[in-house]
């Protein structure tokens, strides 16, 4: 049975992105009838499209979250938690007393370590509308860092005609979460667009000149711009966890419930860590949509008195030109690979566990064309499934199948 409450108890979510709206509708979903207060400087809106387009979409209008009894706290920052009182503290002296404790409270765009020049992030909307004031065609525009935001910003520059340059101190693009041959289908469809990928070299200096900025690379050369952008990774905000004495390490840590070490306080998306059953309990923060979306789901319900541990299969898209790269599960957790080379060229990567059950898959193709098979895979490594290498690589064997065979249950 969902929790009941009385009208003066509120549940608090403490930040109004995709995981704490999530949260928020999925309380009521649920049955609870209680209070839902929705504390946010900005309104609700998506983040993926700022990379791509620069949209502003909103999550859900005002109206939506009204008729929804949920109260949204707009442009109101939390500003302290004082956990033995429950209760969140606003930086205009506002008092939230709170049955229970969600902190959405997200990432911040990793920054340089030097200065020099200016330099723009992308995690904001405003963000977004400041780079692209900035980029016309002609325009050169250096971006230092090829994980997803970086080369989503350098697909989107080229498509708008600006002369681009990815700068990667890496010996390869995107290394912390793709296998290295799907990372060389992006780079070779980033190079036929024209953009200058420069891999396994990092960036000692920037400097003003009278026509852009310098850029110093490690190897002792420089190249100038018009407009550089940093896109080398988050900070999870847990300032306000760390005040609050509750426990941190690479984001606010969690348990499988999304309960952080203070009672009644839960964390979730970007900013926490949590460990995950499909991969021994590993610890991990995942900087994805659709994670954001299922913690909040699964932190409400958890809130609610759900025991289930969360077991989402970690998931991540990127639209790059005319590509999308799809990942499903750890690449990282992989100890051998096997490929599928479709009949139209696309290969599906599959990474393999020690003991040989599928713990990751990947793929780049045009459009839309590799999603049916990461989400297949998906469901095999949801099902912990240890299918037969050889049938993984047989384009002639449908992964539906290999899905109902009992190897997959």
């Amino acid at each position: 049975m969902p929790a009941r409450a009385s009208t003066a108890e509120a549940i608090v979510i403490a930040g109004a992105g995709a995981g704490g709206v999530r949260a928020a509708f999925t309380l009521r979903e649920q049955g609870w009838d209680g209070r839902v207060v929705l504390v946010g400087t900005e309104p609700p809106y998506e983040r993926p499209p700022l990379s791509k387009t620069g949209e502003y979409r909103l999550i859900c209008g005002g109206a939506a979250l009204s008729e929804a009894g949920i109260t949204f706290l707009a442009g109101a920052e939390a500003a302290g938690v004082d956990t033995a009182a429950h209760v969140l503290e606003l930086a205009d002296g506002r008092r939230l007393p709170y049955r229970s404790l969600l902190l959405t409270t997200g990432a911040r765009a990793r920054r340089l370590p030097f200065g020099g020049a200016p330099v723009h992030v992308l995690r904001s909307y405003a963000d977004s509308a400041a780079l692209r004031a900035r980029l016309a065609p002609g325009r050169r525009v250096a971006v230092i860092g090829g994980g997803f935001i970086g080369l989503e910003l350098a697909a989107s520059a080229a498509a708008l005609g600006c002369r681009v340059t990815v700068i990667e101190l890496g010996p390869r693009l995107m290394g912390r979460a793709v296998p290295a041959r799907v990372a060389a289908t992006m780079a070779g469809r980033h190079v036929a667009a024209g953009v200058d990928l420069r891999c396994g070299t990092g960036v000692t200096g920037l400097a003003g000149t009278g026509s852009g900025t310098e850029i110093t690379l490690a190897e002792g050369t420089a190249i100038e711009a018009d407009v550089v952008v940093a896109g080398v990774g988050a900070v999870p905000e847990t300032m306000l966890a760390c005040a609050a004495g509750i426990e941190t390490g690479d984001g606010i840590v969690v348990d499988e419930r999304f309960a952080t070490s203070a009672p009644d306080v839960f964390a979730a998306g970007d900013c926490c860590r949590y460990p995950h059953p499909l991969y021994g309990g590993q610890p991990l923060r995942l900087e994805s949509w659709r994670a954001a979306q299922e913690h909040g789901a699964a932190a409400a319900r958890a809130m609610l008195g759900e025991t289930e541990p969360y077991a989402g299969v970690p998931w991540f898209w990127s639209d790059q030109h005319d590509y999308t790269l799809q990942v499903a599960g750890l690449a990282s957790a992989a100890d051998r690979e096997v490929v599928r080379v479709r009949p139209d060229g696309v290969e599906i990567w599959f990474g393999l566990s020690r003991d040989g059950r599928l713990v990751a898959a990947a793929a780049a193709g045009p459009g839309n064309s590799v999603a049916k098979d990461i989400k297949l895979a998906e469901l095999l490594i949801a099902r912990r499934a240890a299918p037969d290498p050889v049938t993984l690589a047989d384009p002639a064997v449908t992964l539906k199948s290999v899905l109902r065979s009992p190897v997959a249950g």
